[in-house]
């Protein structure tokens, strides 16, 4: 039996303590086990040759490499961050995510890595969890997958999401107890002082810090548009549907986003483009058709003022690796 490999995927801005939590917690868990112990091979992975995690610390590197788990950190999602340019821009990562994953090996993320699993298309048709500050985002970004906010830790097929910082170590508990087996894994926990009877992250929810109320309505109408990018959009179906008149529906939705449902489509909709783009030899017509949009002309007008590329130029910049 050979020692599991290990490899947390750092990049720009991601949080370092989610960095090295993990690998921190598995040290441990190998001295307690003893000599002769088959133990963990961790190495921090990139895409990239430099990597400034949040703050500006720099962390040093090895190239990406065949691991059997892939541990995702998380990042700072600050109040107004865009969070769809966070993620163009951490294109070689979630390249790598979705080849490590189409190989068959087991993907982990801590905290909002979710959503760069996410963005792989990694958690379509999977159940998942996330922060519960931002389980509701992760669900309209991936109406795909099944988003369980009381969760602390889900694996589903292959694909484990954690919530929260601290649930990092939930997770390698876990993973401890199944490598390592369950004396060790709780001896681990004592000598952190880690809590290793958790189940939901429930308790620790502040409805205070939850967004207002006052937005849930715009959120169900944003899940209804991304459930259906590709049905013409019909301004009235969609008030009747909420049981609001269509000056209702626009006033609450522009009070709430400050914006129209149209233009929310529109971005959802290059949002899923640029992913098809990225992963798909699909053609441009055929893919402006499957977002909703018959006049391709019409489309590429469209993704080249939100991305400032046209569809052919940002498939030949962004297009995966092996697709």
């Amino acid at each position: 039996m050979s020692a599991l490999r290990i490899g947390v995927l750092a990049y720009p801005g991601c949080f370092a303590s989610e960095v090295f939590g993990v690998p921190d917690l598995l040290t441990m868990a190998t001295h307690i086990a003893g000599p002769g112990h088959v133990g963990y091979e961790v190495s921090i992975v990139s895409p990239r040759r430099r990597v400034a995690a949040s703050g500006g610390t720099a962390l040093a590197v090895s190239p990406l490499r065949d691991v059997d788990v892939l541990v995702v950190p998380g990042f700072e999602l600050a109040p107004g961050l865009d969070v769809d340019a966070k993620l163009a821009s951490l294109a070689p990562e979630v390249a790598a995510i979705r080849s490590h994953a189409s190989a068959g090996n087991v993907v982990v993320s801590i905290c909002v890595g979710a959503f760069l699993l996410a963005q792989a298309g990694v958690l379509h048709g999977r159940r998942a969890t996330t922060a519960w500050l931002f389980a509701d985002e992760l669900a309209r970004r991936c109406p795909a997958a099944d988003v369980q906010p009381e969760r602390l830790v889900v694996t589903d097929t292959g694909v484990t999401t954690t919530a929260a910082f601290s649930a990092m170590y939930d997770f390698a508990l876990e993973l401890i107890r199944e490598h390592s087996g369950a004396r060790v894994a709780r001896s681990t926990a004592r000598m952190a002082l880690v809590d290793d009877a958790r189940s939901s992250q429930t308790p620790y929810v502040d409805a205070h810090l939850l967004p207002r109320p006052g937005n849930e309505f715009s959120r169900r109408v944003m899940r209804r548009l991304d459930q259906n990018l590709a049905a013409r959009y019909d301004l009235g179906a969609l008030a009747a549907d909420f049981n609001v008149s269509t000056r209702t529906l626009l006033r609450r939705f522009a009070d709430e986003t400050g914006q129209s449902p149209l233009d929310y489509l529109h971005a959802s909709r290059v949002r899923r483009a640029r992913h098809l783009l990225e992963t798909t030899g699909r053609t441009v017509a055929s893919i402006s058709a499957a977002v909703g949009y018959q006049d391709a002309g019409t489309f590429a007008a469209l993704f080249t003022r939100h991305t400032g590329r046209r569809p052919s130029d940002y498939r030949a910049a962004f297009r995966r690796a092996g697709n």
